[in-house]
């Protein structure tokens, strides 16, 4: 509520990322003056963070763990930047300068951290792709054993489905000649022929 009242300008930053602040003040005024970034703890206390007091070199930063501070004394512009933002890093910080015991504030500014997206709030499609995906390597070897084994088996019964069948048609081919089974008596030659008896053929079942 003391905040409401009051010029206060709300800065966002993602949890791990980088935000910067400009307070911008009079040079001709408190360009000699000890300028500084303090964090709010209560309605009267102002957490010293970093101060940037070598005003004769403009471009000199100076810097406080993840937090860095520069003056332009000639342009007037106090810059903060704050990296590898934290959630404790939220909260109320302002600007101030300093003179004889003199503080001014240049500018109150509300930082917020902002998080990541939280899983829950992704679409239930990718979780389901990512599930499937999730398939352990076990499992695949496990199918391809089976698929392996069906076509070893599909062959081996056709093998002998062929050696059942081709046994099967000599048999009835045996048993369609008979006569393959007889036996033959080769014709008398030599002598026989010259004392004039003619060859001949016998055959006994």
């Amino acid at each position: 509520a003391s905040c409401a009242t009051e010029n206060v300008t709300v800065v966002y930053g993602m949890e791990g990322g980088t935000i910067s602040v400009n307070c911008t003040y009079k040079p001709w005024q408190q360009r000699w003056r000890e300028k500084s970034w303090c964090k709010q703890i209560d309605e009267t206390k102002c957490q010293h963070v970093v101060s940037a007091r070598r005003f004769w070199l403009p471009f000199l930063k100076n810097r406080n763990g993840t937090t860095s501070i520069s003056d332009n004394v000639h342009d007037g512009v106090l810059t903060v930047t704050m990296t590898r933002l934290k959630k404790q890093d939220a909260g109320l910080y302002q600007c101030k300068s300093d003179y004889l015991g003199e503080t001014n504030s240049l500018r109150k500014v509300q930082v917020e951290v902002l998080t990541a997206v939280l899983e829950t709030q992704m679409p239930e499609e990718p979780t389901a792709v990512q599930s499937m995906s999730s398939i352990p390597p076990e499992a695949d070897f496990t199918v391809f054993y089976i698929i392996a084994g069906f076509l070893v088996t599909k062959f081996v019964v056709a093998v002998l489905i062929f050696i059942i069948g081709n046994s099967r048609k000599n048999r009835e081919t045996e048993e369609k000649n008979p006569s393959l089974n007889e036996h033959q008596v080769l014709p008398f030659t030599g002598d026989f022929a010259h004392d004039g008896i003619s060859p001949s053929w016998e055959s006994t079942a």
